[in-house]
């Protein structure tokens, strides 16, 4: 144990007691004869303990208290007193100690009134842990860009945090619209209360609706018990509904009267629950499309779209790469204990040439991997996956000094250009669309017409 117990204690021979009795059970002590000092050694040094007598010379323990809780706020405070009343108690718990005990008193009495206060200490030394690395994992800083379009995001995040209004966060897959919420819950006015995620595509849609509202025992086969469902979880919180888009039409209708009536039922249940939850919803999809298919309601959708937030695809910022590589390296060597220093130039060119069809997701995948790879202390080619270090193997096309004809010309152009794409998406003709910015009907047409072995290309 490390722990370190201040004794506050006038009487030379209790002050010895309580000195024997803490060092003997394995803690530190620091023994003062006065409030004076004990506040001035509250400033100066940490104290996980201060175990203090009521009746001192000069200020009493119970003014001492408020004075040592501006030094630490979360200092665990136990006050002694051989005049023990009721009113004495409740004067020290007001002002802000732990507990109280009454002298004389039995050893092992004081020692489990020392373990408990203790044990009180370090969940209060854990939980500030656990809310620092909240902060760091869901500040701003791990949404890393500093380009253009980043840019306009912060800026529509730190407006959209100072409401409470619905957020729709759009963007590919892989491009962090989790991380975007989780930022906007924890500086937002909810910070201190639930962020609860839910992937609408990962729940099958017959149980989507439980996972959602919750259900009642005996409501279905396999409901041995009450349960409650995510909203109701994040009551007074957020609720990040993930890939909404994938949402049916019926279960769409629910979430519409939840945003609208901030109520629900459970599955099976009678009783309507009100709830307080901010709703901030993410999809890959094109809803505003979806809307005119029939495919998602129109009127769900305006009400999440009230504050949107688009997510731009890392080709779209590729500037962004070279921070985004010293993020992800420093963060794999931390998990790997490793130390690696950087990428190589070449490793850099070819980072940049590839068209990153997973988005930010699969750049700190490849990132992962290149530390595992590596034996050196920098990413080397090599190390990257297959499909990237291809690039630089792939003949570039040098217009000829004399065109005999336009259209072959043109023809050769385009079919090495979707090549290059498919090689990039590994032969997934939709992603390898989208990236060129045609439809996958268009696509279809052209590796057709141009004799593209897409088969191979996916085997290669």
């Amino acid at each position: 144990m490390n722990e370190t117990v201040l004794i506050v204690e006038d009487d030379e021979n209790m002050r010895f007691f309580l000195t024997e009795t803490v060092t003997k059970r394995g803690y530190k002590a620091v023994a003062l004869g006065d409030a004076e000092a004990a506040v001035d050694a509250v400033g100066k040094s940490a104290f996980d303990l201060v175990i203090m007598d009521v009746r001192l010379p000069g200020m009493t323990g119970i003014e001492a208290i408020p004075l040592i809780k501006e030094q630490d706020p979360q200092a665990v405070i136990i006050v002694m007193t051989a005049y023990g009343t009721k009113e004495l108690a409740l004067d020290a718990v007001r002002a802000g100690a732990y507990d109280f005990f009454t002298k004389p008193f039995k050893i092992d009495e004081l020692s489990i009134v020392i373990a408990r206060a203790l044990e009180k200490r370090r969940l209060q030394r854990d939980m500030r842990k656990l809310e620092e690395k909240l902060r760091r994992q869901f500040s701003f800083e791990n949404i890393v860009g500093a380009s253009g379009p980043m840019q306009q995001v912060y800026e529509l995040i730190h407006k959209v945090v100072q409401t409470d209004v619905t957020a729709l966060v759009c963007g590919e897959s892989g491009t962090g619209k989790e991380l975007i919420a989780q930022a906007i819950h924890y500086h937002s006015t909810r910070k201190d209360n639930p962020f609860v995620k839910l992937n609408c595509v990962a729940i099958p849609e017959g149980l989507l609706e439980s996972e959602l509202f919750g259900h009642e025992k005996g409501s279905f086969t396999g409901a041995v018990q009450q349960k409650s469902g995510k909203f109701e979880l994040a009551n007074t919180g957020t609720i990040f509904l993930d890939e909404i888009g994938d949402m049916s039409l019926s279960t769409q209708a629910k979430i519409l009267r939840v945003l609208q009536e901030k109520e629900f039922e459970r599955v099976g249940g009678t009783e309507t629950i009100g709830i307080d939850v901010r709703v901030i919803a993410a999809t890959n999809k094109d809803l505003a499309k979806a809307v005119q298919e029939g495919r998602f309601r129109e009127d769900l959708y305006f009400r999440l779209n009230v504050f949107g937030i688009a997510v731009p695809p890392l080709r779209d910022r590729k500037e962004d790469i070279p921070l985004l590589v010293d993020h992800f390296l420093r963060r794999a060597n931390e998990e790997m204990n490793r130390t690696i220093g950087g990428a190589s130039r070449d490793t850099m060119d070819l980072l940049m040439l590839h068209h990153w069809p997973g988005n930010v997701r699969e750049l700190e995948n490849c990132m992962r991997r290149a530390v595992v790879m590596t034996d050196d202390d920098i990413i080397t080619p090599k190390c990257l996956p297959l499909h990237i270090q291809s690039i630089a193997e792939r003949p570039k096309y040098v217009l000829p000094d004399a065109v005999e004809s336009l259209d072959d010309t043109l023809n050769d152009v385009e079919k090495q250009i979707i090549v290059g794409t498919l090689q990039d998406t590994g032969g997934v003709q939709s992603k390898a669309a989208r990236l060129l910015g045609i439809t996958e009907r268009s696509l279809w047409h052209r590796v057709k017409k141009l004799s593209i072995d897409v088969a191979g290309i996916k085997q290669s």
